[in-house]
């Protein structure tokens, strides 16, 4: 028996020991699926706070229940620990660590890097190594294959197997969750393919094995570029309805009607979340270095970027019609989340939307059912206790996220000013003098 059927034959009797590294928005969820479905995982992070959540049996990601942690902790199948050498007694694992940008808008790969820095100590035979990570296409192979392979002296698709697979996580997603969402695959060799579409298989319902790790990295990036150009073309259309005083919204309910040919992708204040902000920059950032600029991408992510500055021109100006400056007033923020119905902060627009009405002189203040308290670029609020007091002594309520709980109805009798950028008040913000719409 080769290795690989040795490594296959284990992973389909479910006898091999999962790692998971990196145990966030798509590493927990991860390490529970596979818990689940019957193997024993261990999760790997270096922040002790989360490994002694997870030991306790509990859970700090929304979409995961304490009460599946803590059947799955007691039942012996899912553990925790902040020691990399764990890595030496598991027969799969699975890289979910950060891939943020830098600053300067270049790619942050110091996570896969220190990722791959620690297998490489602990990689042995008969090992599946899957990166999960969204990044730019041929990272599998030119960043973590060589470190890899140096480390060890084993050769891919023979003593060890790599691929890519990208994670589809969106976070607040009952419909489509880890378990449901069809997997794609791409190996670094067929050997290394056929190995990982083994393993995926025994827990997820679909899996969709691709030719190469390129077409699996360029596949979550084409993906996200889609999305990312749609809004940032719904965002611009915001901005020309503005101008030509045309509602935006009963444009897209109108476009919308036709049942081909045509998507529907709303406007809001800006782009959040860490994949549809961040992951087309990662392909823009690898074409420069062939002296190709990705030009939909470049110009989508201007549009997006600039949008929580026309949300603060928006609150300026109607504040302005009824005698007020920004500078003095009290505004309050309603919904900080970059999504609604969760508790995800990253990239969310609206903490640009809070930070550029604070430098304007505002006296701002918010409330968000999931966030109790938010420190952002110099700045730190407090969820305000009493929604509708604060609603009714602001001078203007900005709702930047659509929360479902909220009482639209009674935010709307309560307030004096609304400036609404997610259509959240529907019909009742329609013409009505008090509400201004994106």
């Amino acid at each position: 028996m080769t290795i690989q059927t040795e490594l296959i034959k284990k992973l389909q009797d479910k006898e091999a020991v999962i790692g998971i590294l990196g145990l966030g928005y798509v590493g927990l969820p991860l390490a529970v699926v596979f818990a689940d479905a019957g193997f024993n995982v261990v999760g790997i992070d270096p922040v002790a706070s989360k490994v002694e959540c997870i030991n306790r049996g509990e859970s700090y990601v929304l979409d995961v229940p304490t009460e599946q942690v803590a059947r799955l902790v007691k039942a012996g199948k899912l553990k925790a620990t902040t020691d990399f050498s764990a890595i030496s007694n598991v027969d799969a694992v699975s890289i979910c660590v950060p891939t943020p940008l830098r600053k300067t808008g270049d790619p942050d790969m110091s996570f896969v890097v220190s990722a791959a820095e620690e297998l490489s100590k602990y990689v042995h035979k008969g090992m599946v190594i899957t990166l999960e990570s969204t990044t730019y296409p041929g990272t599998t192979r030119e960043l973590i294959l060589p470190e890899l392979s140096r480390a060890s002296k084993l050769e891919v698709g023979k003593d060890f197997f790599l691929a890519f697979s990208p994670e589809r996580v969106d976070p607040g997603r009952e419909d489509w969750t880890t378990i449901n969402t069809p997997k794609v695959v791409g190996g670094i060799t067929p050997a290394c393919l056929e190995v990982a579409v083994a393993w995926y298989g025994q827990a997820l319902k679909t899996v969709v094995p691709v030719s190469s790790a390129e077409v699996a990295e360029m596949a979550k990036l084409l993906e996200n570029t889609f999305r990312m150009i749609n809004i940032g073309l719904v965002n611009e259309l915001a901005l020309m309805c503005d101008r030509l005083g045309v509602d935006v919204w009963d444009v897209i309910d109108a476009a919308a009607t036709k049942p081909f040919g045509f998507m529907k992708f709303t406007p809001g204040p800006g782009l959040g979340g860490h994949c549809i902000p961040i992951d087309p920059l990662y392909l823009s950032w690898k074409l420069k270095a062939l002296n190709y600029n990705a030009r939909f991408i470049e110009l989508a992510s201007e549009i997006n970027t600039n949008m929580p500055r026309f949300v603060v021109t928006k609150v300026q100006d109607t504040l302005n019609d009824v005698g007020k400056a920004v500078k003095g007033s009290k505004i309050l923020v309603l919904g900080i989340t970059y999504k609604p119905n969760i508790d995800d902060l990253r990239e969310s627009p609206a903490l640009d939307v809070v930070g550029l009405l604070i430098n304007k002189g505002a006296a701002v203040s918010f409330h968000d059912p999931f966030v109790p308290k938010v420190k952002h670029d110099g700045w730190e609020l407090t969820s305000v206790p009493n929604l509708m007091q604060n609603v009714a002594e602001a001078d203007c309520v900005v709702i930047t996220t659509n929360h479902k709980n909220y009482d639209y109805a009674a935010v709307l009798q309560n307030a004096k000013l609304i400036v609404d950028t997610r259509n959240a008040l529907g019909e009742l913000g329609r013409n009505n003098p008090k509400v201004v719409r994106l």
